[in-house]
């Protein structure tokens, strides 16, 4: 397999939304819940005080430029009052009072601004990754992206394509869909891509406005904790079939795995108001399906070297960190503690997404990563599903 990866770039949400703000938002709008008197430690729970996010919360949480009377019209309103007997006076009075109430964001007025914001850092994430690995556009010859809450059509792999001016004959890939699994699924594509040809020089960028989720009108415990957990992140790397001077990775091999007949447990769904990331309490445990499957794989990897070799560092993006503790459980007593620091690490500022286990790389590759030190990559997303690849420092 042998593809190398340069450093990525990582460019956080500059909006820094704190837990308390969250918190006091949730409680006045719905005070009455049932989970509300239990709200402070439900958020504490998360072990997030802050994330970064791509639009300030003030305006995530506005209402739209509509009202109450947006769904029905005025004239079907007033006519509907008018046959129920009312005076033209309460008439006059009842239609002023519903077009005081504003109404929830569109799906446009909320998607809009996020999209714009995802293409922005989308690619200051991209000229940041050309950066670090000494290289130009005009040297990339296949761009792959990930952008999973703001569709659009065309997505951000045109977008990138006009903003960096790559040349006409880029390979684009866009990967809207792949959610979480984004990180490690596109290096996965992009170690085939260079195998078949190790000249071609792949740009990997994921831009993800998890923000775009939340949702003010909803009172479910799940949307609660939604709410809570998302960052806004924009990533990229640089991937290329032989060793450059900037490369710090050698990715080796890659492994795939879908839990069959799990696609309604974690999803997004678009509604009036915008798009809904709805969970389902089973989740958890069909992601560690995935962890005991990726075991396996790599007991049977180094089945010929079973008591010596172990990875040096786990960067790991399971959605959360009920996971990532049955992970240090479920491993083998051998090997060393700490494995999943850098991915806790990366947990106590928000959920990324798509963009998780580059931001988990990054901190790792910061932190100092000895020479021949092995490592393994992993991250699982709606569907259930999951990749993972490992690899060795350079």
């Amino acid at each position: 397999m042998a593809a190398y990866l340069c450093p990525p770039a990582v460019i956080h949400g500059e909006h820094a939304v704190e837990t308390r703000q969250i918190v006091a938002e949730v409680r006045d709008r719905h005070p009455h819940a049932a989970w509300a008197p239990r709200i402070d430690g439900i958020a504490a729970s998360t072990g997030i005080e802050t994330r970064g996010w791509m639009l300030p919360l003030e305006t995530v949480v506005a209402p739209g430029d509509g009202s109450g009377l947006q769904a029905v019209g005025i004239e079907t309103a007033q006519e509907a009052l008018a046959r129920d007997g009312f005076t033209q006076q309460d008439v006059d009075r009842v239609i002023a009072a519903l077009e005081a109430i504003p109404a929830p964001q569109t799906v446009q007025e909320r998607t809009a601004p996020a999209w714009e914001a995802v293409q922005s850092y989308g690619e200051r994430a991209a000229r940041g990754a050309l950066q670090i690995a000494g290289l130009d556009p005009a040297d990339i010859d296949c761009l792959i992206t990930s952008h999973s809450t703001t569709p659009a059509l065309p997505g951000l792999d045109i977008a990138l394509a006009n903003k960096l001016a790559l040349r006409n004959d880029v390979m684009l890939l866009p990967a809207t869909q792949w959610a979480c699994v984004a990180g490690t699924r596109s290096l996965a594509l992009a170690a085939d891509l260079v195998a078949a040809d190790p000249d071609r020089v792949v740009l990997v960028v994921i831009a993800e406005a998890l923000s775009t989720t939340y949702q003010p009108a909803d009172d479910t415990l799940e949307s609660l904790i939604v709410r809570l957990l998302f960052a806004d992140t924009a990533v990229a790397a640089v991937v290329t079939g032989r060793p450059r001077r900037e490369s710090v990775l050698r990715l080796d091999a890659a492994w795939h795995h879908t839990v069959p007949d799990t696609q309604d447990l974690h999803c997004l769904e678009t509604r009036a108001d915008g798009t809904h990331f709805v969970m389902d309490r089973r989740g958890p445990r069909a992601v560690q399906e995935t962890v005991t499957a990726m075991w396996e794989w790599l007991r049977v990897r180094y089945q010929d070297d079973p008591d010596s070799w172990h990875p040096d560092v786990l960067l790991a993006h399971p959605g959360g960190t009920r996971v990532l503790e049955y992970m240090e459980q479920t491993m083998p007593d051998a090997w060393p503690s700490g494995l999943l620091d850098y991915s806790r690490d990366s947990y106590t500022s928000g959920n990324r997404g798509g963009a998780a286990v580059f931001d988990i790389l990054r901190r790792a590759h910061d932190a100092g990563q000895k020479s021949g030190s092995r490592a393994v990559l992993y991250a699982a997303a709606p569907g259930l599903t999951a990749t993972a690849l490992e690899g060795e420092w350079l």
